[in-house]
């Protein structure tokens, strides 16, 4: 049996395209495979969720499309980060690592833990 799919918090998409086209530019299957590969096999993209990303974020400025070759010598869209872009993206990581840090003292299984007192 495959594990249960994982839907992601809204934006949360957004932040993750971000990221890894920080890392190089890549055409739109590409940022599915490897949000898919860095996550070891837990967020599997769909082309119905990503496309939709991509043409917003161009859309936001954050990112650019220019036509090249694949690896496979097909025409494709390879998406990068611009300069706003990274600006987007080390705000959302400040909040990401503010509201992750957050749920995580809310989901604590010592309600003691959070507040800081030794536990009895």
């Amino acid at each position: 049996m495959s594990p249960p799919s994982t839907d992601l918090l809204q934006g949360t998409l957004d932040l993750l395209v971000l990221r890894t086209l920080a890392l190089e530019p890549m055409h739109g299957w590409g940022i599915a495979l490897r949000i898919q590969q860095l996550s070891r096999e837990v967020l599997q993209v769909g082309q119905g969720s990503l496309y939709p990303a991509l043409h917003r974020l161009e859309y936001k400025g954050w990112i650019r499309a220019d036509w090249g070759t694949s690896d496979n010598n097909r025409r494709a869209r390879f998406y990068s980060l611009t300069r706003a872009g990274r600006k987007q993206l080390d705000a959302e990581l400040a909040t990401w690592d503010r509201l992750s840090t957050a749920i995580g003292l809310v989901l604590r299984r010592n309600p003691t833990e959070a507040s800081g007192e030794a536990s009895s």
